[in-house]
């Protein structure tokens, strides 16, 4: 069953993105371990997995959190940037960061690179001297709120950069933050041999004990076995929710 990531049968103009979160946890359900450090616990499918994910998409987003711990340039291997360039595409989709302080350090190895434009969506208390900083290395989109709208994030993606779709890559906090507004549509999850236990690592909805607003049914549209990982992929329902 071939992964699709536009919807299909549809005429009208969706007001934002498509948005595909693509995940790896452990069978025990943890996305990383309790000090939230890098963990390399995939395969090298996993990662070409997520590449490829991340090159299907017009931008790709992700939390400073996640940002700051992982390093990311989150660039894509030439093979693909010429797969994209047969597609009509740009070489790299548009790299999107999420911060509500917005205190981004301009070395992280994401500013050290122009594969592609980048925007981060933030608010106006980031500070002066991040701001100043920044500005010399992407376009920022800042809110007088004290936290980032996430669905007007998605509109202007939309409207403003002509965004289709969105390959969210983390981290549980920002995923659980989409999901709770029904922003998601696809998840992309592999399941890794390992089990790291601990009330104290987060899992895909990241460590909040709370239930999620109300229950969101995922259906399952393709699954593939590698070595002993699995890769699923799940579309969210929207319109069939249930109060916990």
């Amino acid at each position: 069953m071939s992964r699709q990531l536009r919807r299909k049968g549809s005429s009208r103009i969706p007001s934002r993105p498509f948005v595909v979160a693509t995940f790896a946890m452990t069978v025990d359900g943890k996305t990383t371990t309790r000090n939230f450090t890098p963990v390399d616990f995939t395969s090298r499918e996993d990662k070409l997995h997520l590449f490829r994910q991340r090159a299907l998409a017009d931008a790709v987003l992700i939390g400073h959190t996640s940002l700051k711990r992982d390093n990311v340039r989150l660039g894509i291997p030439p093979e693909l940037q010429k797969a994209r360039r047969k597609r009509g595409q740009t070489p790299a989709p548009i790299r999107v960061i999420v911060s509500d302080k917005g205190k981004i350090g301009n070395r992280l190895n994401i500013f050290q690179s122009d594969i592609s434009p980048i925007l981060i969506f933030s608010a106006r208390r980031m500070p002066r001297k991040y701001r100043q900083a920044l500005r010399e290395k992407a376009t920022l989109h800042l809110t007088r709120a004290q936290h980032v709208d996430l669905a007007a994030m998605l509109r202007t993606l939309r409207d403003k950069y002509k965004v289709r779709t969105v390959a969210c890559e983390g981290g549980p906090t920002l995923f659980r933050a989409l999901l709770e507004r029904g922003l998601v549509d696809q998840l992309n999850l592999t399941i890794a041999p390992y089990m790291f236990g601990g009330a104290n690592a987060p899992t895909l909805t990241g460590l909040s004990k709370q239930f999620l607003p109300a229950s969101v049914h995922c259906s399952l549209i393709d699954i593939r076995v590698v070595g002993d990982e699995c890769f699923l992929t799940y579309r969210i329902k929207h319109k069939r929710r249930h109060s916990n």
